[in-house]
């Protein structure tokens, strides 16, 4: 059975991994006869958001690897702990955590850094030749580890072009893409999708987060 890893960023849209995009990830690999590998980075959040304010919540912390636990049923693994050999593929689910606190592109867009562990485990896995995706927001992420490897690649976070933008500055090359479908970048084994960077709906971010783990999977 495929292993395929999974890098959650917290829980909760607004400072960790988007529930709908995680937990779709999570039934597609199941389906997919494939088993996740969960895990994220032993560290603090950037900063915890209300959900229902939409609000920073002053004076609280939170830590990511213990609240993606909750998405993963406490079956999780700190992502230091993790070699590329562990695992068959990679896909990084989205969320503002993505680019808050597997990375900080939120806050400095094509300046960003990449936490450690994530941008090690990135580089390992396509090193290895391992196919690896990423949904909604985490392309940028791909997209600085890759560019500072000077890797010629392409990445889809859909059309918005702020975004698209960035990501050509990083040194990715952008294919605007629909909610429902994703751009497969064969020789390097990337696949991505927009998911909720245009989704209005979890039936449409579902559309292409499936389409996406499927073609993850026949990459292995």
């Amino acid at each position: 059975m495929a292993k395929i890893g999974v890098v959650l960023s917290g829980c909760g849209v607004y400072d960790g991994s988007e529930i709908h995009e995680a937990v779709i990830t999570l039934l597609a690999i199941d389906r997919a006869g494939a088993e996740a590998v969960c895990m994220a980075p032993d560290m603090e959040q950037m900063h915890v958001v209300n959900h229902l304010t939409g609000e920073p919540a002053a004076g609280e912390s939170r830590n990511v690897l213990v609240e993606s636990a909750r998405i993963a049923r406490g079956d999780i693994r700190d992502i230091k702990d993790v070699a590329a050999g562990d695992i068959d593929a990679l896909i990084l689910p989205g969320g503002f955590g993505a680019a808050k606190n597997l990375c900080d592109f939120a806050v400095k867009g094509a300046d960003c850094s990449v936490q450690p562990d994530v941008a090690r485990l990135v580089r390992a896995v396509l090193g290895a030749k391992k196919p690896l995706a990423a949904v909604c927001i985490a392309p940028a992420l791909v997209s600085k580890v890759l560019g500072n490897e000077k890797l010629a690649h392409q990445l889809t976070i859909g059309t918005d072009a702020g975004t698209a933008g960035a990501l050509e500055s990083m040194g990715s090359t952008h294919v605007a893409c629909p909610v429902s479908e994703f751009v497969i970048d064969r020789e390097n084994k990337l696949v991505s999708t927009p998911a909720y960077m245009l989704a209005g709906s979890i039936k449409e971010a579902a559309e292409g987060i499936e389409k996406t783990v499927r073609a993850l999977v026949e990459l292995i």
